[in-house]
């Protein structure tokens, strides 16, 4: 189900706006896609964000979107080094724009604009380093 939600061009929407995002910031954004959560949401997508490696990134600026489609349930999991800058609220405005997009049905664009707002707050405290800046995760979308 999960997969079959999201057709070749929405995949490609979604990997291009985390390329754009990632293009002006040393962050790193993935997204995960799965049917069932079957925890917290949280717990899970924390499950997922180490199961991915992201943790391991240089400046610890890694961010999870998380999608549990069945269940109705997704998360944003930001790293240490990410959550430290951000205001205490800044996930849950993103969340809020998302949700207003997935309420509609519209998943792609509910992701890319969650991914559009991350990036603008990566780019503000992780700038791009032109002389040594490497992606250091993969930019295709996972799914369980």
């Amino acid at each position: 189900m999960a997969e079959r939600l999201f057709s070749e061009a929405d995949r490609n929407r979604i990997i291009e706006a985390i390329q754009m995002a990632e293009k002006e910031t040393s962050g790193e954004i993935q997204v995960h896609i799965e049917n069932h959560c079957g925890e917290d949401v949280m717990d899970r997508a924390a499950e997922v964000f180490e199961m991915l490696k992201m943790h391991k990134t240089e400046e610890r600026n890694a961010v999870l979107f998380y999608l549990a489609v069945e269940d109705h349930q997704f998360a944003i999991l930001g790293d240490c080094g990410i959550n430290r800058i951000v205001p205490e609220n800044f996930w849950e405005q993103i969340k809020e724009e998302m949700l207003h997009h997935f309420k509609a049905s519209a998943f792609t664009e509910g992701l890319c604009r969650g991914i559009y707002l991350c990036g603008q707050q990566l780019k503000a405290h992780f700038p791009y380093n032109e002389s040594g800046d490497i992606n250091e995760l993969p930019d295709e979308i996972s799914f369980g």
